[in-house]
C-alpha cells in the first residue's frame, strides 16, 4: 500500500547505510527492516542523543537522498513516526521478533534471513 519508493534498490542501500552511519555514536541499533513503504528500527540511544533528534536526522538525510535517486521532489516520509518505550527484556525480544517478522506477514519472503534489507540482533 502507498508508495513503494524503499523497493528500489538504490535506496534501500542508502536507508541501511544511513541507518548504520552513527551506529556506536548517537544509538546502538539492535535491528531494522526496510520494508517497500516503511522502515522499523530498534535502537537505544546514546546518552545526550534525543530519540526525535535521532529520527529526524534519518528522515530528513534519507529523504534528500531519496528524491535525488528517484529524481523526485516532494514529501518523502509521513511527517510523524511512531515510537515504544521498551519494559523489559521480554518486551525487547517481541519488538525484534515483530520487526523480523514483517517481511514473512507481507509475503515478501519465507524466513527473516530471506529478507536482504535486515538485520536483526547481534553481528
Amino acid at each position: 500500500m502507498g508508495d513503494c519508493w524503499l523497493r528500489n534498490p538504490g535506496v534501500t542501500d542508502m536507508m541501511q547505510k544511513a541507518l548504520r552511519h552513527f551506529d556506536g555514536q548517537r544509538y546502538w541499533l539492535h535491528g531494522w527492516v526496510i520494508m517497500p513503504n516503511h522502515v522499523h528500527v530498534v535502537f537505544t540511544p546514546v546518552a545526550g542523543n534525543l530519540l526525535p533528534n535521532i529520527v529526524q536526522s534519518w528522515k530528513s538525510f534519507s529523504a534528500k537522498s531519496a528524491n535525488k535517486l528517484l529524481e523526485r521532489h516532494g514529501t518523502f516520509w509521513q511527517e510523524d513516526y511512531f515510537d515504544r518505550y521498551v519494559r523489559d527484556l521480554d518486551h525487547f525480544e517481541r519488538i525484534l521478533w515483530y520487526v523480523a517478522q514483517n517481511p514473512i506477514v507481507a509475503r515478501l519472503c519465507e524466513k527473516p534471513e530471506d529478507w536482504p534489507y535486515s538485520h536483526v540482533g547481534a553481528d
